[in-house]
């Protein structure tokens, strides 16, 4: 589990390709490096990641077929800088939100919008079955940050960035047409197909007693 608060950013050093596979090595800092061990889970971008070689300050992962075809992950270039969070121990502050590291989808930056101590950035998702699960002011994981919904619209929504988040992460050096990964928030995720699933059956049932009172009347007037 993670929590959403990016602990530093790392760059990537060498890229090897696979058939359906690719392995990334990115420099990492000492604080990302403390206690760090292989099979370890780390967060790129909001992906969960197991470390699968430390050599220094370098460290390797293997980046799977769903994985690739998921996530912004495919499209790391040497130099690429990502958002890097450790797993939550127990005892740790959750100062996000819990996250599971499993990106849903991946939304274009829509629109910029630079204010003097500010910044909104407005995401697009087009399919409307992830819309569905996000709301004004709920949590949203985008690249790896633990946000708040800031507005909603159609197909699209927006959050507002301080110049802390700014800095600490790669949201700063985004531009629009970028894409992101974004995590939704599980909890919310299981309210929704809950409600949905219960509304679903009581109209199938609803329906069913009509068609029986339906038929009943027509048998008594026949």
């Amino acid at each position: 589990m993670f929590t959403g608060i990016i602990q530093d950013k790392a760059t990537v050093v060498d890229i090897q390709e696979g058939q359906n596979f690719r392995t990334i090595t990115l420099t990492y800092s000492e604080k990302l490096l403390y206690q760090l061990k292989p099979g370890a889970s780390m967060a790129h971008d909001g992906c969960c990641l197991t470390v699968t070689k430390i050599d220094g300050d370098q460290v390797s992962f293997d980046l799977m077929q769903e994985t690739l075809r998921v996530t912004t992950l495919n499209q790391l270039k040497i130099g690429s800088n990502v958002n890097v969070e450790k797993a939550a121990r127990l005892g740790d502050e959750i100062g996000g939100h819990l996250m599971s590291g499993h990106v849903i989808c991946t939304a274009c930056i829509d629109e910029i919008c630079v204010a003097e101590n500010n910044r909104q950035i407005w995401f697009r998702i087009t399919d409307p079955e992830i819309m569905k699960y996000i709301f004004y002011k709920g949590f949203i994981g985008v690249d790896g940050i633990s946000l708040t919904v800031g507005e909603m619209q159609k197909n699209r929504f927006c959050n507002y960035l301080i110049p802390e988040t700014l800095a600490r992460t790669t949201l700063g050096l985004k531009k629009s047409g970028d894409r992101v990964n974004i995590e939704i928030d599980p909890q919310t995720q299981a309210v929704v197909d809950t409600v949905t699933k219960t509304l679903e059956k009581i109209t199938v049932d609803t329906r069913s007693i009509g068609t029986g009172m339906h038929v009943s009347e027509n048998v008594i007037f026949v």
